[in-house]
């Protein structure tokens, strides 16, 4: 019996797999709970139209935010630190500062987005890498001046 799974089902697939199941495995647990509906051509076309249409969805995502990596990417963001003996730089740039930063220039971007792989702690330039989607990512300059 075909099946599509309208929920995650451990061990069977995910939400929208088409799968083979026994008879009443289908009927007495995934049909019966809800978890899955018998694949039919009606279903089949059903499962097909969301499946465009999560895809036209998430298109219209990653174009969004290709706009805002092409206006961010490379940017300079700047920040004024004191610093004390020998140009030392007192306490660190953080994602959350960073992530202020740039709501100033008009973008809302969520401050987990900003992956840091070393302190920024010192005078110069910094390549921070921000992460928009798995498929959206660029990188920002962030300047430390005295």
């Amino acid at each position: 019996m075909k099946i599509i799974l309208l929920e995650d089902v451990k061990g069977k697939g995910k939400k929208n797999d088409i799968i083979n199941v026994s008879d009443g495995y289908g009927n007495n647990y995934l049909i019966k709970n809800k978890l899955g509906v018998l694949y039919t051509k009606g279903s089949s076309n059903v499962l097909n139209k969301e499946l465009q249409e999560k895809k036209e969805e998430h298109d219209e995502l990653i174009k969004k935010l290709n706009e805002i990596k092409a206006k961010l990417e490379n940017k300079n963001i700047k920040f004024k630190v004191k610093v004390g003996k020998e140009d030392k730089v007192f306490g660190n740039i953080s994602s959350k500062q960073i992530c202020e930063s740039i709501k100033k220039l008009g973008y809302d971007i969520d401050k987990k987005c900003i992956k840091i792989d070393n302190n920024i702690d010192s005078l110069g330039v910094h390549k921070v890498l921000i992460e928009l989607h798995k498929e959206v990512k660029f990188y920002i300059n962030v300047v430390l001046e005295k």
